[in-house]
């Protein structure tokens, strides 16, 4: 490979590099810190928040929601990841089987794609009219004015990959054994209409990248500073108390008196390592 590109002042663009593990998990510790901060400040005030997560395939949304939630409590943080709709949930208003997952108070909610697919996957793959997708794209911004005037924050990331680095995911998924589960026909399908894709998310940003519920878009062709830098835009957005750190000690255990370990028969795990 040739020499990276130099800017004006002759240092690599930072980012399109990679970050090397040791400062990235550093980082990502100080930001996971933060998050379990913001749980508190979201349980103490009853506090509402959404998240969507949108992108392409292959655009890091699962692993940089894996990051969010990986210290902090499943009972606060929940993620929603609906699977294909039932025929009742296509007979629905489109939006409400979405709002049944909305979060209540002292709740973060984040939507692991939303109701998005109908501005994006499901035009760009003729699960949808045209018509029904301009009429979502008319309702959302109304839809989303009603969630933030009930007292939600609202969070929309659009995660972007380059057409190479998209090529390059998809390749990995092909050849690695460990992620082949990843890989769906709709995956290869959607991958051949890459600008189709991108028509649909430019009259999506054009229709619903409202004053009250704007779009954030998050280069995330280096999944590692991606990651940190959208946790850091969230937590700049939630007006949360940082976390003070904990001045308790551990008390004292009791003696065993009388106890003693009992020999069971029980079946243990052998130790191969």
């Amino acid at each position: 490979m040739g020499k990276k590109k130099k800017n004006k002042k002759g240092s690599e663009d930072e980012t399109r590099t990679k970050m090397p593990r040791k400062k990235y998990e550093a980082e990502m510790a100080k930001l996971q810190g933060e998050l379990v901060a913001l749980q508190e400040w979201v349980k103490s005030t009853g506090a509402k928040i959404c998240i969507v997560f949108e992108g392409r395939d292959t655009a890091g949304k699962g692993g940089t929601i894996k990051r969010i939630v990986e210290r902090v409590s499943p009972r606060v943080f929940r993620v929603v990841a609906l699977p294909t709709p039932t025929d009742r949930e296509k007979s629905q208003m489109y939006l409400q089987r979405y709002m049944a997952h909305f979060p209540a108070a002292g709740e973060v909610v984040i939507f692991d794609r939303s109701w998005y697919n109908r501005a994006g996957v499901e035009p760009v793959m003729g699960f949808c009219t045209p018509e029904q997708t301009q009429k979502f794209l008319n309702m959302a911004p109304q839809v989303e004015k009603a969630m933030v005037d009930s007292g939600m924050i609202l969070l929309k990331y659009w995660l972007e990959v380059s057409e190479d680095e998209q090529t390059r995911r998809l390749q990995s998924r092909m050849d690695d054994p460990r992620k082949t589960w990843k890989l769906s026909p709709m995956d290869l399908l959607s991958y051949s209409k890459w600008h189709d894709y991108s028509r649909a998310r430019d009259a999506m940003f054009e229709a619903t990248d409202t004053a009250w519920a704007p779009w954030f878009v998050a280069d995330n062709n280096v999944k590692k500073r991606g990651r940190l830098n959208i946790i850091s835009h969230l937590l700049s957005q939630v007006p949360y108390e940082p976390y003070p750190g904990l001045d308790v000690d551990l008390p004292k255990r009791q003696k065993p008196g009388d106890y003693r370990e009992p020999t069971l028969a029980v079946r243990r795990v052998p130790t191969a390592f």
